[in-house]
């Protein structure tokens, strides 16, 4: 057998040794899956809500350095965090989750990518004071928020997938003002959010950023953006620019250079 071959193996073992310890301690199926291009591994439920690109793309988009204190709100199984502390060695990422079985996930997938003592989950609601998370301690606030009021929502089957897309017994409004109590001056806020909703979060941060930035993220060329990044920082002024965004597919299904520097090779975005 050729060594690549070999250590397909391996990891193939590996991973079944985890699923089966997990298996024991109560979850349902799980996969395992690989996000930039191997770097971070995640266990995830197989059916339910499962994450995606939004959450590497908003990972990316953190300008993050070494010694820096990041918090990630709604942290789900840890994708975001796990990808920003991979792509900037020596940042710290605090999470906050609400959901149980995705707090106890990510806590795993922590284990899995030996990260602990640069990560951590902790449960909690973006609505209500957090114990375990000082106020005005971070350099980076960030989040991939619901984006649908409960009563404009068709609830999906599972209820952590409605969880993930539709806001149960919070506001928009709730998650800015928690981003906004949690980092210190001058330190950024990020939302990844959905492009024809944009204009209800931007309103929401209008006024208590400053130096925003809007970062589309088109499809393809030619196309609406279906997703935008919004970054500002916190007690600075400076107006908002539009930045020139990313196309994400090429050809086909291909992503272009520039996406797949991000998605798959752990770049960052930057802006001017």
């Amino acid at each position: 057998m050729t060594p690549a071959l070999v250590m397909s193996l391996k990891k193939r073992k590996s991973d079944e040794h985890f699923l089966k310890s997990l298996k024991s301690e109560g979850f349902g199926p799980l996969t395992i899956d690989d996000f930039l291009g191997g770097q971070v591994r995640l266990v995830q439920q197989k059916d339910g809500y499962r994450a995606g690109q939004d959450a590497v793309l908003l990972a990316a988009a953190i300008p993050a350095r070494p010694g820096d204190a990041a918090l990630d709100l709604g942290c789900g199984t840890g994708v975001i965090s796990l990808c920003l502390a991979r792509r900037c060695d020596g940042v710290s990422v605090a999470g906050v989750e609400i959901q149980d079985h995705f707090l106890r996930l990510g806590r795993k997938n922590i284990e899995l990518n030996k990260l602990t003592g640069r990560v951590g989950f902790f449960a909690g609601s973006i609505d209500s004071t957090l114990p375990d998370i000082e106020i005005q301690s971070f350099d980076h606030v960030f989040a991939n928020p619901p984006y649908l009021d409960e009563e404009d929502a068709i609830a999906p089957a599972k209820d952590d997938k409605k969880i993930a897309h539709v806001r149960v017994g919070t506001s928009l409004a709730d998650w800015v003002n928690a981003a906004l109590s949690y980092v210190k001056d001058k330190g950024t806020v990020s939302f990844i959010y959905r492009a024809d909703h944009a204009d209800e979060l931007i309103g929401h941060l209008s006024g208590r950023l400053g130096e925003m930035v809007i970062f589309p993220l088109w499809p393809r060329a030619g196309t609406p953006a279906k997703r935008v990044i919004i970054q500002g920082r916190k007690g600075l002024a400076g107006t908002t620019t539009f930045a020139p965004g990313m196309c994400l597919h090429g050809e086909g299904e291909r992503y272009t250079r520039q996406a797949e520097a991000v998605l798959r090779e752990g770049h960052g975005i930057t802006w001017p």
